[in-house]
């Protein structure tokens, strides 16, 4: 490996371990509001970052969405999406009602938008979020990692990233179901707790809460 190929692979890493989830509602607010805001295609991010954090899937299987996975022919909203999880190969059955209103509004939106620039066909692709520059594809992950960089520089968070959405509903979902560290597990589809906890920055974080209740004098 080359030196600059390692540095990349360092950078790489270090981006990835860096990013920690939301756990502020006013930051996840203001990201949110960001992210909607501050883009042409804002609607369409927000929308990636909302089905992110409602369905815990890694960025690559939520940009991989097609319409045809959340939408009925009448584009009325499925209960169910039913995927293959690109890393592991897994079926994996997702439950899309908590982000049915997102999904709606996209939908919505996405067709005004269409109205309004009819030489860029992003209504019709089969991708739910095509790439405006290119809607034969859908958005990349590069893309969205600027998207999200932008909105950290906006707002002076150096923590988020692709993994943010994810990182943020597995954590809401850790906090809401009083710390239901399997579930949380299950979802995300990890093999352990001890992953889980790492995964959420909760394992340095609970070591130091159990030694702050050690008599030590």
């Amino acid at each position: 490996m080359t030196a600059e190929k390692a540095k990349k692979v360092e950078s790489k890493k270090g981006q990835r371990h860096n990013v920690k989830p939301i756990r502020d509602t006013w930051v996840l607010r203001e990201v949110q509001n960001s992210l909607k805001d501050d883009f042409e295609t804002g609607e369409r991010n927000y929308t990636i970052f909302q089905t992110g954090k409602a369905t815990l899937l890694r960025v690559s299987d939520v940009l991989a969405l097609k319409k045809s996975d959340v939408y009925n022919a009448n584009g009325t909203i499925k209960r169910n999406a039913y995927i293959t999880d690109k890393k592991t190969g897994k079926p994996n059955t997702l439950y899309i009602r908590p982000v049915a209103n997102e999904l709606m509004n996209y939908y919505t939106w996405l067709k005004e938008y269409q109205q309004k620039h009819p030489d860029c066909n992003v209504f019709f692709s089969p991708w739910l979020f095509p790439s405006f520059r290119d809607p034969r594809r859908h958005i990349n992950r590069k893309r969205y990692y600027r998207i999200m960089k932008k909105v950290g520089n906006n707002l002076g968070l150096d923590y988020l990233g692709t993994h943010t959405m994810r990182k943020t509903g597995a954590y809401m979902v850790y906090e809401q179901t009083n710390h239901n560290i399997a579930l949380v597990m299950k979802l995300l589809n990890h093999s352990s707790e001890e992953m889980t906890l790492a995964y959420l920055g909760l394992d340095q974080e609970s070591r130091e809460h159990i030694l702050d209740t050690i008599n030590f004098y």
